[in-house]
């Protein structure tokens, strides 16, 4: 993978993380807003770069496990991602009583699956980063743990926790970024 790529995605991953963490402090303390929904819907769309960036920097030394967990991913963030775009600009602007109406037949277990392939993927390629040993322990842990728990727990109503996970998982997503840029820098081969 060439250096320029690399540092693409860690821009791109910057950006979902700051998407991620930035609106989430500002609905601790004023509640779900237009312009913050729109911010969340965005940041799924520039993670998918960060996503093949770490693992083409990761690949060779992740193997097949590797490559089966990135394949996972990928299909689960652009799932979840379409969800979260649509609950945040398609459903944030509706009254319950026209969501609940319309969340009908295979919707919710369509959403449900699609939560569900996003966690098991990110528990999948955040192991997948740990067993590499490619990029720093606490965000690739944090990446298994807090983005599985985010696919599930972003359900529940508003509160001081929800915007937490959201930051929790936004630093996460900006630390990989981070040390992705940082390795490109550093040209090291992958």
């Amino acid at each position: 993978m060439s250096a320029r790529f690399a540092r693409l995605g860690a821009l791109c991953g910057t950006l979902s993380g700051l998407l991620i963490a930035l609106p989430s402090l500002v609905e601790a303390f004023t509640g779900e807003t237009a312009a913050t929904s729109l911010l969340l819907a965005l940041s799924p769309a520039f993670s998918l770069p960060l996503l093949i960036a770490l693992h083409q920097r990761q690949s060779h030394l992740s193997g097949r496990f590797g490559e089966s967990a990135y394949l996972v991913n990928l299909i689960g963030l652009s799932l979840f991602g379409g969800a979260a775009f649509t609950a945040n600009l398609v459903l944030f602007h509706l009254d319950e009583d026209v969501i609940e109406a319309e969340l009908t037949g295979p919707t919710i277990p369509v959403l449900l699956g699609s939560a569900v392939v996003f966690a098991v993927g990110c528990a999948l390629f955040g192991a997948a980063m740990i067993r590499a040993g490619r990029f720093p322990k606490v965000p690739s842990w944090g990446y298994a743990v807090a983005l599985p728990l985010f696919a599930f727990l972003i359900t529940l109503p508003d509160s001081v926790f929800t915007s937490a996970l959201h930051i929790v998982v936004g630093a996460t997503v900006i630390w990989l970024a981070t040390s992705l840029w940082q390795n490109a820098s550093r040209g090291q081969a992958g």
